[in-house]
């Protein structure tokens, strides 16, 4: 059983105060909207103690069993789809979306006692679900009913046939004895899992630096909370990815970039090494236990790629297109380089690759990424993104009174269809960086839409949880163009899962292939790179009148261009180093040289490493994402295929009427038939590769 699916205009468009009240209305107002339209706005309870923590754990998880049992003991004549595997979804469904609040929890508490009882929980949560996977009394009951060839309607079928499947994945069908040897290994697996994470979380590497060595360093990071320290020098922490950010693309001193390019690569080494080694190892244990060559083939069998060597064989033909113009864009970073530093043939560091492509975009496209930070303070730019996703999906957001909050400045907003007023669900906003808390950005499901008894439908909940660069004494949050282009990210995953209307929680978005679930968010970045869109809202917060200019973003589009060879090879080197451990066969896997062999994908697919650094070590993706860290480039294939429907439209990334059938076919349909069919009725053609190469600057 999976229970962490995700870890998910016009000028006057745009009005703050009229998206953020000052005084946000209580949420009992839309819950009674929601009674009257047959559907529930129902929050979650949160733990607010480590003791609450371990109770509502048991609880719910004594509730499932309870009710599992009761599933068990029907009377197989009477068995009907409702009884069986409805149920069956809506048992699940209650733990899956109880997992996802305590994995928020562990996330974001700030309280040390409640993150560390969380974790212990979640565990137990993920113990409970491979259990599951093993109860015969539930299983029999379920293929009854399945062996009666009841006639089904589509939706229904799909459940039924994944239910199973899962069922044989987890290897229910094989001999008791070696059934019960995989359930034990996958738990430790589990085990495993959950410590590699926590040691990525825990890790810390605060560096200090003198004003000398931090030359080019913009104030938005020195003059942050907490850096300037009592003796003058200012503390990076190599932990937090927006501080390595921005020394890595602005500090002069190669030095401090090599420190701190070993500081990052080398976070959570000595721990997650050998947790690590176990863990790959333990996958193809599994894998070839359950009768699958990989733990690649194992984990891709459910998703578009359907086997690890189809996987692979996408990403090498993607590191082979993008070859000549990698070749070409390194070139120009080492002249660059040989032109600063005098020094003819100079080699490219792993610590050069960002400052020169930020000195690149400077030089030859004036683009200074620091200096466009004035066009987004993050306020001003969260509204405007809500007044774009509400436009052209024909919603509304609320901003309402949080029954409870997990830490302070956490804000909930409840969504609307425009025009019928019916509520389509909430979210919560949790988006600075703090102490203890997760340190990446990421859509955290809360609860699950699914229809059900009584025939309302259970409106879906979702916390995003960010961390933007925080306001300064004297200003306001500042975001970077990236900053922008990962809200508008993050925040489609958001709009991915409320926007679902699946009848069964296994069928939500969160329910999609692996490699298609990234598809829908990162289709929304493209909306950051045109002027239309980033007029309705990016304005110099010191002269509002102030916009980007035309100019500017056409070279910022040809600076991203210059460098997407590189970067898009750096997401292959990544995948390849997922796919590469996870495609070790169960004895191909022993004495393997972990650092070695990621080390020299990365050698052979972009920069190459330094050799004393692990990265692989803090690739958090590596718990949780395994064998499945492809699906990034997998799904951008098809996202930029689908943002060019909206870029040939009328009104192009404002279109309406483009929005609402993307809104229909992709959004709504989840998991409830395959992707590849929603994608293709969205696009009303095959898909194809070539917006991604225009995208990237490779044309005919």
């Amino acid at each position: 059983m999976n229970l962490f699916r995700i870890r998910f205009l016009i000028a006057g468009l745009l009005s703050s105060a009229t998206l953020i009240a000052a005084a946000p209305p209580p949420v009992a107002a839309f819950e009674a909207a929601a009674a009257r339209h047959r559907v529930a706005l129902v929050l979650p309870t949160y733990p607010k103690s480590a003791d609450e923590v371990r109770s509502m754990t048991a609880q719910a998880l004594e509730r499932a069993d309870d009710a599992l049992a009761a599933l068990a003991r029907q009377d197989r004549k009477t068995l009907t789809f409702a009884s069986t595997f409805a149920v069956y979804d809506a048992i699940t469904g209650d733990v899956s979306s109880f997992a996802g609040q305590i994995e928020t929890v562990a996330e974001t508490s700030p309280d040390l006692a409640m993150r560390e009882a969380a974790r212990e929980m979640s565990v137990k949560i993920e113990e409970w679900g491979i259990a599951l996977d093993y109860r015969e009394d539930v299983y029999r009951v379920l293929q009854a009913f399945a062996d009666r060839k009841v006639a089904l309607d589509r939706e229904q079928q799909r459940l039924v046939d994944f239910t199973l499947r899962d069922y044989r994945r987890a290897g229910l069908t094989l001999p008791p004895e070696e059934r019960t040897t995989v359930e034990r290994l996958r738990k430790e697996l589990s085990a495993l899992e959950q410590e590699f994470s926590v040691n990525i979380n825990q890790a810390r590497a605060p560096l200090d630096f003198t004003a000398e060595e931090l030359a080019g360093v913009p104030d938005t990071l020195l003059k942050s909370p907490g850096v300037l320290q009592p003796d003058g020098r200012y503390r990076v922490l190599a932990n937090i990815t927006w501080h390595v950010m921005a020394v890595m693309d602005n500090a002069k001193n190669a030095a401090t970039r090599e420190r701190l390019y070993r500081a990052r690569n080398t976070l959570a080494r000595d721990a997650n090494l050998p947790v690590l080694t176990k863990l790959v190892a333990l996958r193809a244990e599994i894998a070839h236990r359950l009768g699958y060559a990989t733990w690649a083939d194992y984990r891709t069998e459910t998703r578009m790629a359907k086997t690890g060597a189809t996987a692979r064989q996408f990403e090498e033909e993607l590191v082979a297109g993008l070859q000549p113009k990698f070749a070409e864009e390194l070139a120009v970073l080492r002249q660059l380089k040989s032109a600063e530093t005098g020094v003819a043939d100079v080699p490219l560091e792993p610590w050069d690759a960002s400052y020169y492509m930020n000195q690149l975009k400077k030089q030859r496209y004036d683009v200074d990424a620091e200096q466009l930070r004035v066009y987004f303070p993050y306020q001003a730019t969260l509204d405007g993104m809500f007044a774009i996703y509400q436009r052209i999906f024909g919603l509304k957001f609320t901003e309402v009174q949080p029954p409870y909050v997990w830490a302070g400045g956490v804000r909930l907003f409840v969504v609307a269809d425009a025009a019928t007023g019916v509520p389509m669900g909430s979210f919560y906003l949790d988006m600075f960086p703090r102490e203890g808390k997760y340190n990446h950005f990421a859509c955290f499901p809360q609860s699950s839409g699914r229809v059900l008894p009584d025939g309302r439908y259970e409106l879906p909940v979702a916390a995003l949880v960010c961390n933007f660069p925080p306001a300064s004494a004297d200003k306001p949050s500042l975001l970077a163009h990236a900053d922008v282009e990962t809200l508008f990210h993050e925040f489609g995953h958001v709009m991915h899962m409320l926007l679902g209307r699946a009848r069964f929680q296994a069928q939500t978005s969160g329910g999609v292939p692996r490699d298609f679930v990234e598809a829908p968010s990162q289709m929304l970045e493209n909306w950051v790179w045109d002027k239309t869109v980033l007029d309705t809202f990016a304005a110099d917060y010191r002269d509002p009148k102030k916009r980007i200019p035309a100019e500017t973003i056409a070279a910022l589009t040809r600076a991203r261009e210059a460098t997407d060879g590189y970067l898009n090879r750096r997401q292959l080197s990544l995948g390849l180093v997922d796919l590469t451990l996870h495609l070790l066969s169960f004895t191909e896997v022993k004495n393997v040289d972990i650092v070695q062999l990621t080390n020299d994908v990365f050698a052979r697919v972009t920069i190459p490493p330094a050799p004393d650094t692990a990265f692989v070590a803090y690739f958090g993706h590596l718990a949780g994402y395994d064998a499945g860290y492809y699906g990034y480039l997998w799904s951008k294939v098809m996202a930029i295929d689908m943002a060019s429907e909206f870029r040939k439209a009328p009104d192009g990334f404002l279109d309406v009427a483009v929005g609402r059938r993307l809104r229909d076919e992709v959004y709504a349909a989840g998991d409830t038939r395959d992707v590849a069919e929603s994608v293709e009725k969205f696009l009303g053609r095959p898909r194809s590769m070539k917006p991604f190469f225009e995208y990237v600057g490779i044309r005919p």
